[in-house]
């Protein structure tokens, strides 16, 4: 009996020594099961409107910078581009016209003193430069035109991955109007939500390591780049009749809120693809 009695005194206390270190590790080193793949999302936009003409993506593939996307058709913009071209040389003409006009006129006061009335020359100089404001807006009208017909063809503006790409040949697109969702492949992180009891003494620049759901046997290493500063207030927001929002708690718990945690990974090893939105195991070490 007092064998017995020893040995269930000695498993005890191992286990609550093993419950006791468990507990220091945790408080040393916080660990959450809620954390998210997270990246910089670029909602490429066409800058004119019209029918797309050619894609030269797929679905879900991988592009570099400057990579073609797609293009829209750009006839309307090349018909645009040659009536401002003809509009500029027609400003141009019409400059040489008035300071044409302006020169003979001052030679003919020079040689002939008071034969030309001074608001006649006035308004010959006033004409020189109306014309001359003229020529300078047709030729941004050419520089608009232009523009317009480079945008027909948009690019890709950084590395990264096409994702939820639903455009095809003959969708018309809008001007400022997103249509295609670009992952920049050079932007990820993991943003942990540790409750607010675990951070004290957490700091920038502290190690981290993230274990992904969809890959739990690769332990990736990262440190911490920043600790949020604030979270969205639930109770006093108001509500649909412009009476506040109090969600009802139990006084005897305190539920601790959670804070988010940026964690940027020193590397990601081959055949690893993080992917914005999965899960991640991360703890942190003080």
């Amino acid at each position: 009996m007092l064998k017995r009695s020893i040995i269930t005194i000695v498993l005890a206390l191992i286990a609550g020594n093993i419950l006791y270190t468990q507990y220091q590790t945790y408080s040393e080193n916080p660990w959450t099961r809620d954390g998210q793949v997270r990246a910089y999302i670029i909602q490429v936009t066409p800058r004119v409107t019209g029918q797309v003409t050619h894609i030269s993506v797929a679905d879900n593939s991988h592009v570099k910078e400057g990579d073609l996307l797609f293009e829209i058709d750009s006839s309307m913009y090349k018909a645009s581009l040659n009536k401002a071209l003809a509009a500029e040389k027609q400003a141009i003409a019409l400059v040489k016209k008035a300071k044409n006009e302006e020169a003979r006129a001052v030679k003919l006061e020079k040689r002939t003193p008071g034969s030309v009335p001074v608001l006649t020359l006035n308004n010959l100089a006033n004409a020189v430069e109306t014309a001359v404001a003229n020529q300078e807006s047709a030729a941004a009208m050419v520089e608009e035109a232009k523009l317009n017909l480079e945008y027909t063809k948009v690019y890709a503006p950084t590395d990264g991955y096409i994702t939820n790409f639903n455009l095809r040949e003959g969708s018309h697109v809008i001007a400022n109007n997103p249509v295609v969702a670009l992952i920049d492949e050079d932007s990820f992180w993991i943003e942990g939500f540790f409750k607010e009891t675990d951070l004290q003494g957490v700091d920038p620049g502290d190690k981290a390591y993230v274990t992904l759901l969809m890959q739990n046997d690769v332990v990736l290493e990262g440190e911490i780049k920043s600790l949020g500063y604030g979270i969205s207030k639930t109770d006093g927001s108001t509500g649909n009749t412009l009476l506040p929002n109090v969600n009802p708690n139990f006084q005897w718990i305190r539920l601790a809120q959670r804070i988010p945690i940026k964690i940027k990974l020193n590397s990601v090893p081959e055949g690893v693809q993080l992917r914005v939105g999965t899960t991640a195991s991360v703890q942190i070490i003080k």
